[in-house]
């Protein structure tokens, strides 16, 4: 069992479906999960703090086990079959209670409780990306995050393939 850090939740081209992507804490393994769009929206709240004013599902049964006197200690994403990923609530330490792996990453994050995968599943579907790839993934993000339409736009003599007035500095790094 390996414990797991949550990336984010992406949209996975050209199916246009959402997926969490967990990476090993100590080492390079990605495991990317297909989840449900709700999902991916009440991964992608609990990643960025939003409270609700009123509580969701993954909110309420957080509180639930909290207000009976429970203690949720981890989720584990245990196994997978026929594509399908399997999760485990551990509760109080010796309870385990069955869950979509979606709703487990959902409910440790807003539990803030830490997240693990079976090694099994890493040895199935674990994906390498190199440290070099990862930097630039994350660059291109910032990239994304910042940019705007107005960055696309040519003033009168510019052609393709050259660069704006404000200098190519300002362009994401290309490596191939």
């Amino acid at each position: 069992m390996r414990r797991v850090d949550v990336m984010g939740v992406r949209v996975e081209m050209p199916t246009n479906k959402p997926i969490v992507l967990l990476r090993e804490r100590d080492g390079e393994l990605y495991v990317p999960i297909w989840i449900g769009a709700p999902e991916a929206t009440a991964i992608a709240y609990a990643q960025q703090g939003v409270a609700p004013p009123r509580p969701l599902t993954h909110d309420l049964l957080v509180n639930v086990l909290s207000d009976l006197g429970h203690t949720l200690e981890h989720v584990v994403v245990t196994r997978m079959e026929d594509s399908i990923f399997y999760a485990e609530l551990v509760v109080d330490g010796d309870t385990t209670i069955s869950a979509r792996s979606s709703d487990a990453i959902a409910i440790a994050l807003r539990a803030g409780v830490s997240i693990y995968v079976a090694d099994e599943i890493f040895d199935e579907v674990g994906v390498s990306v190199p440290v070099e790839e990862d930097d630039e993934v994350e660059k291109f993000r910032e990239f994304l995050d910042n940019v705007s339409a107005e960055d696309f736009e040519t003033s009168q003599g510019e052609g393709p393939g050259e660069a704006p007035e404000d200098g190519p500095e300002d362009r994401p790094s290309s490596s191939t």
